[in-house]
C-alpha cells in the first residue's frame, strides 16, 4: 500500500498557513489569481486565520481555516465559492464550494463559517 510520511503533507498544508493572506468570496471557482481576486470576487477579508496541519479524519493532514466575521462585500451576485490567496505573491492557493450559496450586495458584509482543508492518504 502506498504511503506519504506526514511531512509531505505538512509541506504543501504549511504554505496556506503561513502564506495566505485574504479570502475572497465568489461567483464563480477561480482558476487563476486574477480570478479569485478581481474577476469573480464579489467580497473579501485579509482577518484569514488558517491553522497549522493535524490529522485529518479518515486519513491523511488537514488545516482549519477560522471562521470570517468581517468580510466585505464589493460586488452584487451569487457567492458559491471562495478563493484563498497569497497576495504577496500573486498566487490563488485553494478555492472551494461554500457550504451554500450566499446571494449579496455591494457595501454589505458576509461571514463564513470555520472549515477545513485537507490531503488524504494515497489510496
Amino acid at each position: 500500500m502506498a504511503s506519504l510520511g506526514d511531512r509531505v503533507f505538512d509541506n504543501g498544508l504549511t504554505v496556506l498557513d503561513t502564506e495566505a493572506n485574504k479570502i475572497t468570496i465568489t461567483s464563480q471557482e477561480a482558476t487563476t489569481y486574477t480570478g479569485g481576486n478581481s474577476t469573480y470576487a464579489l467580497g473579501s477579508s485579509t482577518s484569514l486565520s488558517i491553522g497549522a496541519p493535524a490529522d485529518r479524519s479518515g486519513g491523511g493532514r488537514e488545516v482549519t481555516v477560522a471562521a470570517i466575521s468581517d468580510g466585505s462585500v464589493s460586488g452584487t451576485g451569487t457567492a458559491t465559492h471562495y478563493a484563498i490567496l497569497d497576495t504577496s505573491n500573486s498566487r490563488l492557493l485553494a478555492t472551494g464550494s461554500l457550504s451554500a450559496s450566499q446571494s449579496v450586495t455591494n457595501g454589505n458584509s458576509f461571514t463564513l463559517a470555520s472549515f477545513k482543508i485537507g490531503i488524504p492518504d494515497p489510496s
